[in-house]
């Protein structure tokens, strides 16, 4: 079992959003449309979950950090680009820069005014351990008040799944099953625990099972962490999310408060 970091304070979860396309599931939701972006679903869906959350709880972009999480990023514009290119077509500059994860950031940094820091990871174990990790360092800064998180999972196309099987050979860890043209992308807007959040996130103890990630680099986690907070809104109560070994729990008067806004 990987080791996962801890957090070394409690974090308020002030919003959570996710969007799915092309999955096949019943929560599928037609492509956004993102000026600039084309062909893939990568920045579209980082999009439309970042703005949900900042829509919903507005704050001063000085002072909020980004961090974005995906195993292999946009690998959609990466092997458009690339087939192109070997093919012998005209580059298309476009490609270049959405293929970079820092773009969808830094264009949702403009549209919400946010200028502080921005960090795009690669985990080949659990983001939501990751990216809490990392929302917890952040947080050390007197000058932060908010980090947003997200998560992007693309289908996979013959050069993912090629890259999922080398980097799990050792460790025996299923490769995803996702259509090619799957999109996945959570996220989750972050403040310390004292700052009125209507549910907590701790660290809990690991599973005496040992048990792993579904599959390298897997968003699901956090689409689980969503969820988790939006029963605990309405119902109150506490959820340990499994294997990542963090605890959520619902302080009722505020989740009380929130329910009627």
């Amino acid at each position: 079992m990987t080791t996962k970091p801890l957090l070394r304070s409690a974090l308020g979860v002030l919003a959570t959003a996710t969007a799915t396309h092309g999955t096949g599931r019943e929560s599928d939701i037609p492509l956004p449309r993102l000026p600039g972006f084309v062909e893939s679903a990568f920045s579209p869906l980082a999009y439309e979950v970042a703005s949900r959350c900042l829509t919903e709880r507005p704050g001063d972009g000085a002072r909020t950090a980004v961090a974005l999480a995906s195993l292999a990023g946009d690998t959609t514009t990466a092997d458009l680009a690339s087939s192109r290119m070997v093919s012998g077509r005209v580059h298309n500059p476009l490609l270049f820069m959405q293929a970079t994860p820092n773009s969808v950031l830094g264009h949702t940094s403009r549209e919400f005014g946010i200028t502080g820091q921005m960090f795009s990871v690669s985990t080949f174990d659990d983001p939501v351990a990751e990216l809490l990790a990392l929302a917890d360092l952040l947080l050390e800064d007197p000058e932060l008040d908010r980090v947003l998180v997200l998560g992007v999972e693309l289908g996979g196309g013959p050069r993912t799944a090629a890259v999922h099987r080398e980097l799990s050979a050792d460790s025996g860890r299923p490769v995803p099953e996702l259509p090619a043209a799957a999109g996945l992308a959570a996220a989750v807007l972050l403040g310390r625990a004292d700052t009125g959040a209507p549910v907590t996130v701790t660290s809990d103890q690991p599973s005496p099972h040992g048990e792993d990630i579904r599959h390298p680099g897997s968003v699901q986690g956090l689409f689980e962490l969503a969820e988790a907070h939006r029963r605990l809104l309405r119902d109150g109560g506490s959820h340990r999310l499994e294997p990542s070994a963090f605890l959520l729990t619902a302080d009722r008067n505020e989740t009380e408060t929130h329910a009627h806004q």
